[in-house]
């Protein structure tokens, strides 16, 4: 019970912040150099609780957007990646969700929005790696580009229009 209420807490400062953010836009997209550490050992479940490393998506400009049920900005963004993941996936990007929720919302949300991207979860651990690649505040949406070689190019704090973002990704898939 003390953990369920603890990670409420923690998903509420986290949804007020994005939201924040998003409000009033203080923080925005970041070109990222090449970093030390490969951030695409890591690993979250899929829906069916089975591991899936982001390493499996090496190759292609991926697009990791950190998203829950939950969050009011991290859903208006949603339509928009499935829009860019169905006009630029055939282009060599592939749009990833970790969704910082239980399986279950999770899965129920995928199947009711029908998502065209592949989708993990994860609670804990979504968090931690979040915090590692400068998601320092903790909030959500937290999106994450990577090129073709698996270094991670820009960050994202909050909700990311769709047009800045194909940008980025226009340039990315011309390297």
């Amino acid at each position: 019970m003390k953990r369920g209420v603890l990670f409420f807490l923690a998903a509420l400062i986290a949804a007020g912040g994005g939201y924040a953010v998003h409000r009033t836009n203080a923080i925005s997209t970041a070109p990222i150099g090449a970093g030390a550490s490969d951030p695409l050992t890591a690993s979250f479940n899929d829906l069916e609780g089975k591991p899936r490393t982001l390493a499996q998506w090496r190759g292609q400009v991926l697009v990791v957007n950190f998203w829950a049920t939950w969050c009011p900005p991290c859903l208006k963004e949603i339509p928009a990646f499935m829009e860019l993941q169905r006009r630029l996936g055939k282009s060599g990007v592939q749009f990833l969700g970790v969704a910082l929720d239980g399986r279950s919302e999770v899965a129920a949300f995928v199947r009711q929005h029908e998502l065209n991207y592949p989708t993990l979860a994860g609670e804990e651990d979504v968090a931690r790696y979040m915090q590692a690649q400068g998601n320092k505040i903790g909030a959500l949406p937290f999106t994450l580009v990577f090129d073709r070689a698996g270094a991670l190019r820009h960050t994202h704090q909050g909700e990311w229009p769709s047009a800045a973002l194909e940008k980025v990704l226009t340039a990315a898939l011309t390297k």
